[in-house]
């Protein structure tokens, strides 16, 4: 298998790079269908009250007398109110449209920025690439995709109308009311279902996009190498930082753990080398810490510098996971280090600090700072 050959899934920074660039999976017959559900429902949910108000609304213009003389001002007067009326039925409908709209926009790319959207594409005039995007297979699936929209709107309404046939049929013995108020729930009705059969159709559009997308955003081997040293640099500076890194630990190491007190291990894999001045320091210090090899190079300059080693299994693990290099042990770890402290003391012959003797330290360090 070639290199060459897209078989690896996009990264995430390539997806990131193609929303940047506004390369999203978006259907815009789902857009259309779904508006064309949402304004058939609204309509068949505030139809009688946009009739009837429009009927009021007609039969109070036709009977309103202008005065004899009318003025601009009776003029915008009439104007603003009968658009007020006009309004305050008709908003609801508008404010559920546009509110689909924004909704069913947002479910399919989610807040987009592309101020380079705003800018001339030469390549869209460019006669190659116009015929290129003509015999493409996403054009091909848009065809594939009208054509079907043709054939299941025309299916959906024929079969319906099939089903409705022997009340048209009856239509000659009905009021003109009743004929009127058929026909429109007829047509309301059967819209609405070519509108459902087109939000199917639609989603599955949308899910052809989906694919489309993940298949032009795959990536090569080379690809994905590429990526990644564009963004962690080349491996072999990253390994050489790594190296150098390493090397100033293990130098800091060798200059910090002979100053130390004790090193406690667990007994193998963890080492960690704490440093306590009574006099100095309020609590101890973790001067150095490390697991596996680095363990080994604290125990083995540890014994150099006929520092104690001392196994505390539970204390290693802790101070491991909470310490850091630097900085004094946990307050919940001061009664386990105080304790490992005091044995080493009296291994050493050491005599520990009476209470006296920290409180004047305390009192030095105050006048100090």
């Amino acid at each position: 298998m070639s290199d060459q050959e897209k078989t690896e899934e996009a990264t995430q920074h390539r997806r990131d790079q193609a929303r940047e660039k506004g390369q999203i999976p978006k259907s815009q017959d789902l857009i259309s269908a779904v508006m064309l559900a949402v304004a058939l429902g609204s309509l068949m949910y505030l139809g009688r009250d946009i009739v009837d108000f429009l009927g009021q609304f007609t039969r109070d213009e036709l009977g309103t007398v202008p005065p004899l003389n009318p003025s601009e001002l009776w003029a915008t007067n009439h104007m603003a109110t009968a658009i007020w009326r006009m309004s305050m039925v008709m908003v609801p409908m508008l404010v559920i449209l546009f509110i689909a709209a924004i909704a069913i926009n947002m479910m399919q790319s989610g807040v987009l920025f592309l101020p380079n959207k705003l800018g001339f594409d030469w390549s869209r005039i460019n006669p190659a690439s116009g015929v290129q995007r003509m015999f493409s297979l996403t054009n091909l699936m848009k065809l594939l995709f009208g054509i079907g929209k043709v054939i299941i709107v025309s299916v959906v309404a024929c079969v319906t109308l099939y089903f409705e046939m022997e009340t048209i049929l009856g239509l000659s013995a009905m009021s003109t009311i009743e004929v009127a108020s058929y026909l429109l729930d007829t047509a309301l009705w059967t819209s609405m279902k070519i509108a459902i059969a087109l939000v199917i159709l639609a989603i599955l559009d949308y899910g052809y996009q989906v694919w489309k997308q993940e298949q032009d955003l795959m990536m090569t081997k080379e690809e994905i190498r590429e990526e990644i040293k564009s963004m962690q640099g080349d491996p072999q500076v990253v390994a050489r930082r790594r190296q150098v890194a390493r090397q100033l630990a293990m130098s800091r190491m060798a200059s910090d753990i002979p100053k130390a007190d004790v090193v406690v291990t667990n007994p193998t894999e963890l080492a960690i080398a704490l440093k306590y001045d009574p006099y100095e320091m309020s609590a101890p210090v973790v001067v150095a810490k490390g697991a596996g090899s680095v363990a080994q190079r604290i125990r083995r300059l540890a014994l150099e510098n006929n520092i104690p080693v001392v196994e505390r299994k539970e204390l290693a693990r802790a101070l491991y996971q909470e310490a850091e290099i630097g900085h004094p042990v946990p307050a919940d770890r001061y009664a386990a280090v105080a304790e490992v402290l005091r044995y080493v003391y009296e291994l050493q012959g050491k005599q520990l600090p009476t209470m006296a003797d920290l409180e004047q330290a305390d009192r030095d360090r105050g006048r100090a700072a």
